[in-house]
């Protein structure tokens, strides 16, 4: 039996969708029918308006870096492994912001607001810089 892995997710009847189509390649957000505003991570409701009137939408895959910090130590498997790597926060092009991790890309070259296309490993999304 493999040790445990805290990077894995473990999906639920709601977050199933959300995990399948990245294992597929495609990041989905929920999108509220009443206001119109997109949300991340997914909720059965809307954070703006409480509506329960939210589907899952398709995005683009494009981002903009809001912030970003260099990890040079984690003893969580498989985090440990991966050091340093850099945690950040993303705006997505469709409204949310999103945690997540920017990989090819060296901590020296990382700038406030530089573009970011999703990619995806072990099923889970990351980014990495647009050019």
């Amino acid at each position: 039996m493999g040790a445990v892995r805290y990077d894995v997710p473990e999906p639920d009847a709601f977050t199933r969708p959300y995990w399948e189509a990245a294992a597929q390649g495609r990041l989905l957000i929920r999108r509220c029918g009443r206001c119109g505003r997109a949300h991340h991570y997914p909720r059965e409701f809307c954070p703006h308006c409480w509506s329960e009137d939210v589907a899952w939408e398709e995005t683009s895959g494009r981002a903009t870096l809001y912030t970003w910090s260099t990890v040079h130590r984690n003893d969580l498997p498989p985090f440990g492994d991966r050091t340093p790597y850099t945690a950040a926060v993303v705006d997505l092009a469709e409204g949310p912001r999103m945690m997540t991790e920017v990989v090819e890309c060296p901590e020296g070259e990382l700038t406030a607001a530089m573009p970011l296309r999703v990619t995806f490993r072990d099923g889970s999304p990351v980014f990495r810089p647009d050019p």
